[in-house]
Protein backbone atom coordinates (compact mmCIF):
# COMPACT_ATOMS: atom_id res chain seq x y z
CA UNK A 1 0.00 0.00 0.00
CA UNK A 2 1.35 3.01 -1.28
CA UNK A 3 0.42 6.47 0.48
CA UNK A 4 -0.60 9.54 -2.07
CA UNK A 5 -1.18 13.02 -0.94
CA UNK A 6 1.04 13.52 0.98
CA UNK A 7 2.05 17.31 -0.05
CA UNK A 8 2.35 20.16 1.47
CA UNK A 9 2.97 24.06 0.69
CA UNK A 10 4.95 26.84 2.79
CA UNK A 11 5.29 30.36 2.27
CA UNK A 12 8.15 32.16 4.32
CA UNK A 13 8.18 36.46 4.51
CA UNK A 14 10.63 38.24 6.39
CA UNK A 15 12.27 41.80 5.74
CA UNK A 16 15.52 39.68 4.25
CA UNK A 17 13.55 36.63 2.26
CA UNK A 18 10.61 35.55 -0.15
CA UNK A 19 10.64 32.01 -0.04
CA UNK A 20 7.57 29.68 -1.50
CA UNK A 21 7.82 25.82 -1.45
CA UNK A 22 5.84 23.06 -2.28
CA UNK A 23 6.99 19.73 -1.52
CA UNK A 24 4.96 15.98 -2.65
CA UNK A 25 6.79 12.74 -1.23
CA UNK A 26 4.95 10.89 -3.41
CA UNK A 27 6.45 12.13 -6.47
CA UNK A 28 9.04 11.15 -9.39
CA UNK A 29 12.03 13.55 -8.13
CA UNK A 30 11.01 16.47 -10.31
CA UNK A 31 12.11 19.89 -9.53
CA UNK A 32 11.71 23.67 -10.40
CA UNK A 33 14.00 25.45 -8.01
CA UNK A 34 15.20 29.17 -8.11
CA UNK A 35 16.82 30.76 -5.44
CA UNK A 36 19.55 33.14 -7.32
CA UNK A 37 22.14 31.05 -5.93
CA UNK A 38 23.54 28.72 -8.77
CA UNK A 39 24.70 26.18 -6.75
CA UNK A 40 22.53 25.69 -3.96
CA UNK A 41 20.00 25.34 -6.78
CA UNK A 42 21.79 22.28 -8.30
CA UNK A 43 21.80 20.80 -4.45
CA UNK A 44 17.93 21.28 -4.14
CA UNK A 45 17.90 19.79 -7.60
CA UNK A 46 19.61 17.11 -6.42
CA UNK A 47 17.38 16.88 -3.26
CA UNK A 48 14.55 16.20 -5.09
CA UNK A 49 15.87 13.75 -7.86
CA UNK A 50 17.25 10.96 -6.00
CA UNK A 51 14.77 11.44 -2.85
CA UNK A 52 11.91 11.25 -5.27
CA UNK A 53 10.33 14.09 -3.50
CA UNK A 54 9.05 16.78 -5.94
CA UNK A 55 10.71 19.87 -4.85
CA UNK A 56 9.44 23.35 -6.05
CA UNK A 57 11.35 26.15 -4.43
CA UNK A 58 10.93 30.11 -5.53
CA UNK A 59 13.63 31.95 -3.08
CA UNK A 60 14.08 35.89 -3.40
CA UNK A 61 16.64 37.16 -1.01
CA UNK A 62 18.90 40.00 0.04
CA UNK A 63 21.98 38.44 -2.02
CA UNK A 64 23.01 41.95 -2.55
CA UNK A 65 24.59 41.31 1.30
CA UNK A 66 25.83 37.56 1.48
CA UNK A 67 23.84 34.31 0.53
CA UNK A 68 23.30 33.43 4.21
CA UNK A 69 19.62 34.40 4.47
CA UNK A 70 18.63 33.06 1.36
CA UNK A 71 20.72 29.47 2.01
CA UNK A 72 19.07 29.17 5.60
CA UNK A 73 15.89 30.28 4.80
CA UNK A 74 15.78 28.09 1.74
CA UNK A 75 16.25 25.15 4.55
CA UNK A 76 13.64 26.37 7.04
CA UNK A 77 10.93 26.56 4.52
CA UNK A 78 11.75 22.90 2.63
CA UNK A 79 11.92 21.69 6.65
CA UNK A 80 8.60 22.96 6.87
CA UNK A 81 7.08 21.87 3.65
CA UNK A 82 8.63 18.11 4.78
CA UNK A 83 7.36 18.19 7.91
CA UNK A 84 3.66 19.10 6.62
CA UNK A 85 3.56 16.63 4.32
CA UNK A 86 4.47 14.21 7.36
CA UNK A 87 1.53 15.10 9.38
CA UNK A 88 1.60 12.59 11.93
CA UNK A 89 4.19 10.35 10.21
CA UNK A 90 1.90 7.08 10.26
CA UNK A 91 3.10 4.33 8.51
CA UNK A 92 6.88 5.99 7.62
CA UNK A 93 9.80 3.56 7.95
CA UNK A 94 10.98 6.59 9.88
CA UNK A 95 14.82 5.82 9.74
CA UNK A 96 16.74 6.00 6.20
CA UNK A 97 21.05 5.62 5.81
CA UNK A 98 22.85 5.73 2.71
CA UNK A 99 26.94 6.02 2.23
CA UNK A 100 27.40 7.74 -1.00
CA UNK A 101 30.62 7.48 -3.29
CA UNK A 102 31.68 10.27 -5.40
CA UNK A 103 34.78 9.63 -7.50
CA UNK A 104 37.41 10.15 -4.25
CA UNK A 105 34.57 11.24 -1.78
CA UNK A 106 32.66 8.84 0.47
CA UNK A 107 29.72 10.20 2.85
CA UNK A 108 27.49 8.56 5.29
CA UNK A 109 24.03 10.08 6.03
CA UNK A 110 21.78 8.75 8.78
CA UNK A 111 18.49 10.03 9.58
CA UNK A 112 15.49 9.13 12.59
CA UNK A 113 12.34 11.31 10.90
CA UNK A 114 11.57 11.39 14.91
CA UNK A 115 9.95 14.38 15.10
CA UNK A 116 13.53 15.08 17.79
CA UNK A 117 15.43 17.32 15.41
CA UNK A 118 19.18 17.31 15.95
CA UNK A 119 22.41 17.47 13.58
CA UNK A 120 25.50 15.81 13.61
CA UNK A 121 27.44 17.61 11.14
CA UNK A 122 31.47 16.00 10.79
CA UNK A 123 32.03 17.87 7.54
CA UNK A 124 34.96 19.92 7.10
CA UNK A 125 36.38 21.74 3.33
CA UNK A 126 39.96 22.94 2.36
CA UNK A 127 38.15 26.35 1.05
CA UNK A 128 36.32 28.16 2.23
CA UNK A 129 34.08 29.33 -0.53
CA UNK A 130 32.81 26.99 -3.07
CA UNK A 131 32.70 29.48 -5.99
CA UNK A 132 31.02 32.37 -4.60
CA UNK A 133 29.52 30.25 -2.07
CA UNK A 134 30.93 30.08 1.60
CA UNK A 135 31.50 26.37 2.49
CA UNK A 136 30.34 27.43 5.74
CA UNK A 137 26.98 27.63 5.29
CA UNK A 138 26.43 24.00 3.63
CA UNK A 139 25.94 23.41 7.22
CA UNK A 140 23.65 26.16 7.89
CA UNK A 141 21.25 24.84 5.62
CA UNK A 142 21.14 21.24 6.93
CA UNK A 143 20.73 22.80 10.12
CA UNK A 144 17.90 24.83 9.20
CA UNK A 145 16.56 21.75 7.13
CA UNK A 146 16.79 19.44 9.85
CA UNK A 147 15.35 21.49 12.79
CA UNK A 148 12.33 22.36 10.44
CA UNK A 149 11.71 19.07 9.17
CA UNK A 150 12.43 17.40 12.54
CA UNK A 151 14.78 15.14 11.73
CA UNK A 152 17.44 13.05 13.49
CA UNK A 153 20.26 13.83 11.20
CA UNK A 154 23.75 12.82 11.38
CA UNK A 155 26.49 13.86 8.10
CA UNK A 156 29.90 12.13 7.64
CA UNK A 157 32.11 12.73 5.12
CA UNK A 158 35.01 10.16 5.47
CA UNK A 159 36.89 11.09 3.11
CA UNK A 160 37.80 13.46 -0.01
CA UNK A 161 39.49 16.24 -1.49
CA UNK A 162 37.50 18.03 -3.70
CA UNK A 163 34.90 20.54 -2.15
CA UNK A 164 32.19 20.19 -5.04
CA UNK A 165 32.30 16.19 -4.33
CA UNK A 166 31.98 16.68 -0.53
CA UNK A 167 28.73 18.94 -0.99
CA UNK A 168 27.20 17.39 -3.64
CA UNK A 169 27.82 13.91 -1.86
CA UNK A 170 25.79 15.18 0.92
CA UNK A 171 22.89 16.08 -0.71
CA UNK A 172 22.58 12.79 -2.27
CA UNK A 173 23.39 10.60 0.79
CA UNK A 174 20.36 12.96 2.81
CA UNK A 175 17.93 12.68 -0.50
CA UNK A 176 18.45 8.62 -0.18
CA UNK A 177 18.04 8.10 3.31
CA UNK A 178 15.19 10.61 3.30
CA UNK A 179 13.62 8.85 0.69
CA UNK A 180 14.14 5.48 2.70
CA UNK A 181 12.49 7.46 5.67
CA UNK A 182 9.49 9.33 4.40
CA UNK A 183 8.37 5.71 2.68
CA UNK A 184 5.11 3.91 3.79
CA UNK A 185 5.94 0.63 5.72
CA UNK A 186 3.15 -1.79 4.08
CA UNK A 187 2.69 -3.70 6.98
CA UNK A 188 2.01 -0.84 9.30
CA UNK A 189 0.74 1.65 6.81
CA UNK A 190 -1.53 3.09 9.92
CA UNK A 191 0.42 3.15 13.00
CA UNK A 192 3.24 5.34 14.28
CA UNK A 193 6.08 4.35 14.04
CA UNK A 194 7.12 4.19 17.86
CA UNK A 195 6.19 2.41 20.84
CA UNK A 196 4.62 5.49 22.74
CA UNK A 197 2.61 6.23 19.67
CA UNK A 198 3.79 9.90 19.03
CA UNK A 199 6.83 10.66 17.57
CA UNK A 200 8.22 13.94 19.14
CA UNK A 201 9.26 15.02 22.22
CA UNK A 202 12.00 14.20 24.87
CA UNK A 203 11.67 10.79 25.60
CA UNK A 204 13.59 8.04 23.51
CA UNK A 205 10.98 5.81 20.89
Amino acid sequence: MQAFGRRASVARKTKETEISVSVDLDGSGKSEISTGIGFLDHMLEQLSRHSLIDLTVKAKGDLHIDFHHTTEDTGIAIGEAVSKALGERKGINRYGDAVIPMDETLTRVALDASNRPYLIWKVNFSKPKLGEMDTELFKEWFQAFAQNAGLTLHVENLYGENNHHIVESCYKGLARALRAAVEIDPRKSDAIPSTKGVLGGTLKA
